[in-house]
Order: C-alpha cells, then sequence, then structure tokens
C-alpha cells in the first residue's frame, strides 16, 4: 500500500491515513497545507493532487495543476548566414528547399562550434559514408553491455552453486538422522543404496531373451508400446497354453492372480456391509477363509433354489445329458430324400417319417382303422369322434 504522495506504509500507517482523511472531510481535522502555506481542498481527487512521477517531490501540493512558464525560446541568430546554407537553420549541409526544421520567423540562427565541426565532417564524407547506418557507432558501448550481462551471469551461477549446497547439506542432513533413527530401532535395510545410484526402469530384461517388439515382425501383430516396454496381447496365433510367451495380460492374468482379485473385491463388500475382519493386506489367512465359506455358502444357496424348482414344477429328465452313444461320431453314412425315405446307405439306420405304435387317449388302435356310414373312427371302441376318450373296457 501507498500513500497519495508514493511512499509505502504499512497496515497499521494505511488505516491511520484513512482515518485522518476522512476525519478532514467531516471537518474535525484541520486541512493540509502545502509548501507555501496554502490549505488544500480534502474533497479534491487523489488523481488531481497527487503529482505525477516525473514531477513528484514527496510533498503535499498542487503546484503541478497551475500553469507552468514555458522556457524561453533561443533568440535569432545576427550572424550573416553562410555561403550555401540553409536560410531557415543555418546549416551549410543542406538548402531551406530540404530543410526538416520548422520555418522561423527570421531566417538564420547562430551556428555553434561543435555544429561547424559536424558539418565541415559531413561535408567530407562520401556518398556511402553518409548514408552508413553504423557511421558514429562505438564499440565500447556493446562491450560495456558484454560486461554487465557476465556480471550477471556469474551471479546467477554462484546462486546456482549456493541453492544446490545447501539442497545437498539438507539431504545429508535427512540421512543422518534416518541412520540414527534405524540404529536406535535396530532395523536396517540391507542392500539399499543413495539415491542418486539407484535407476528404477520397468519391464527389464536381460540380453539373452528375445526383445518383445522381435517375436512377430508382421505389422498387424499385437501392438508394442515402446514407452513402457510392454506388449499386452498375445503376438502369436497359437493358444496361450502351447507358448513360452503370450503377452503381458496373460501374465497378468494366469495363476491365482483372479483369485487374489476375487479375494480383493469381496473383501471389499464385506467392509462395505460392516465386516471388518476382511482385509487382504492385514488378515490374508482369515480373508481367504471368509471367502471360501462365502463360496461355498452360495453354491449350496444355488443348488437349494434349483432342487426347489424341479420339485414344484418338474422337469430333471431335461437336465439329464445323452447317452455318450448317441454324441459319439460313426463313418456309416446314409443319405436321405426330402420326403424321408432311404436313398443310400444302411437301411437298418432308416428313421421313420412319423412316429408308430403311439395309441393316445386309452386307444389300442389309431383312428381310421374303423368304417361305418361313410365315417372314420377307432375300431376298439367303435367312436367316430376324433380325439375322444376310449370307454373300452380292456381285457
Amino acid at each position: 500500500m501507498s500513500n497519495s504522495y508514493g511512499g509505502r506504509l504499512s497496515r497499521e500507517d494505511y488505516k491511520k491515513q484513512k482515518e485522518l482523511e476522512a476525519a478532514r472531510m467531516a471537518g474535525t481535522a484541520p486541512p493540509e497545507v502545502d509548501e507555501e502555506g496554502n490549505e488544500i481542498n480534502p474533497h479534491i481527487p487523489q488523481f488531481m493532487s497527487q503529482a505525477p512521477w516525473y514531477i513528484n517531490t514527496g510533498k503535499p501540493s498542487l503546484q503541478h495543476q497551475r500553469k507552468q512558464p514555458r522556457p524561453k525560446s533561443r533568440p535569432a541568430s545576427t550572424l550573416p548566414l553562410r555561403k550555401k546554407g540553409c536560410e531557415n537553420c543555418g546549416s551549410s549541409s543542406h538548402t531551406a528547399k530540404d530543410c526538416l526544421e520548422r520555418p522561423r520567423k527570421k531566417p538564420t540562427r547562430p551556428v555553434k562550434s561543435s555544429e561547424q565541426t559536424a558539418n565541415k565532417a559531413e561535408e567530407e564524407l562520401s556518398y556511402d559514408a553518409k548514408r552508413d547506418e553504423w557511421s558514429g557507432y562505438d564499440a565500447r558501448e556493446h562491450r560495456k553491455l558484454l560486461e554487465e550481462w557476465e556480471l550477471i551471469e556469474e551471479a546467477r551461477k554462484k546462486r546456482k552453486a549456493e541453492a544446490l549446497d545447501q539442497k545437498k547439506a539438507e539431504a545429508q542432513k535427512q540421512k543422518t538422522e534416518a541412520t540414527r533413527i534405524e540404529d536406535q530401532l535396530g532395523s536396517s535395510d540391507e542392500g539399499e543404496s543413495d539415491d542418486d545410484s539407484v535407476q528404477k526402469s520397468r519391464n527389464l530384461r536381460i540380453r539373452e531373451d528375445t526383445a518383445k517388439y522381435l517375436r512377430n515382425l508382421d505389422p498387424d501383430s499385437a501392438y508394442y508400446d515402446p514407452k513402457t516396454r510392454s506388449m499386452r496381447e498375445n503376438p502369436y496365433n497359437k493358444p496361450a497354453s502351447q507358448l513360452a510367451y503370450a503377452g503381458d495380460n496373460f501374465i497378468r492374468y494366469s495363476g491365482e492372480a483372479q483369485q487374489v482379485l476375487q479375494r480383493q473385491v469381496f473383501a471389499w463388500e464385506a467392509s462395505e456391509r460392516g465386516n471388518s475382519a476382511a482385509h487382504v493386506q492385514a488378515n490374508p489367512t482369515q480373508t481367504a477363509l471368509l471367502y471360501n465359506e462365502f463360496k461355498r455358502r452360495k453354491s449350496e444357496a444355488k443348488s437349494g433354489r434349483q432342487q426347489k424348482l424341479l420339485a414344484e414344477y418338474g422337469g430333471e429328465e431335461h437336465l439329464q445329458a445323452p447317452p455318450p452313444e448317441l454324441l459319439q461320431q460313426s463313418e456309416q453314412y446314409v443319405e436321405y430324400s426330402r420326403t424321408g425315405q432311404l436313398v443310400s446307405g444302411n437301411a437298418a439306420a432308416q428313421p421313420k417319417r412319423y412316429r408308430e405304435d403311439i395309441y393316445p387317449l386309452n386307444h389300442s388302435s389309431v383312428f381310421g382303422s374303423w368304417w361305418d356310414d361313410g365315417k372314420w373312427g377307432y375300431r376298439c371302441c367303435k367312436q367316430t369322434m376324433r380325439n375322444s376318450y376310449c370307454t373300452k373296457l380292456k381285457k
């Protein structure tokens, strides 16, 4: 925070200044006085009472709002005009027609000694020298700039080296503290090396192993990710059981990996239901026993529901597998026509077009085996109505 005159103020001083300004506006405090002893109206806005940075004196004043006196103009020249010189500015390098100075009431002005020397040197230059953009350039100015940049670069390197030394000192201090704590606890991990010497990389291989991207050079084969050095799909068109390498996904989902994932899901679901005893990392044995018990009860409940449905609705015979003789293949060739007649092959294997020796509704004969008064009927009970129940007593 800054005041009205450009100085930096603290929070307390800024608060006091605002309270004083409010008191001056209310009339309970005397108004501010400038350098000349004039009172300053407290209701004047800050953008009017504050002087610009290039004329700010750091004191309260409204002098910058008053009309400033202009510098006196340079008096006109009383010297005679030089030969072939400009009638407007007095230079001998051009005429009044080519002069770029503002037109003056009096035609000439006095020429200083430095201007005379410059004009004389300009007259002695050639055509190309007059138009050289590097004319008058001093290389020592650029040397000063280079020296300044070298000082800045040295300071930057020095500060960076100090930061690195401080970081190394902090790391060494933390390592020493960790070593002291391990010595007190009596536990130290052997084989650990410095953090700078430890190089961690995923999916590293030994030189004797074949690289994954060389297993199948077909561009349409399994995709190889060079960033993670992984090939998730099977690069060969063979079953995984016949291969030594079938992709990273096969390794990930083989063995007991799926069982571990299932136990993890079971532990999560049990924790949501309020059973905190199931935990794969904390209680792996108890979690495995609980998961086996859960699977056993689930299978018993499923079989119990199935038996209950079969007992109520029947259909157990449909669940039995057909005899293996019907599922076996044979080299005996039999060909039939569209109507079911034997065309070639063994006649003993010829199927029937219609089912035979089936007598429904207690009949012992088929419909159409009896004829009477132009009607067909059953021979066993002499009924001419089809699908009627047979009332003949069997002997």
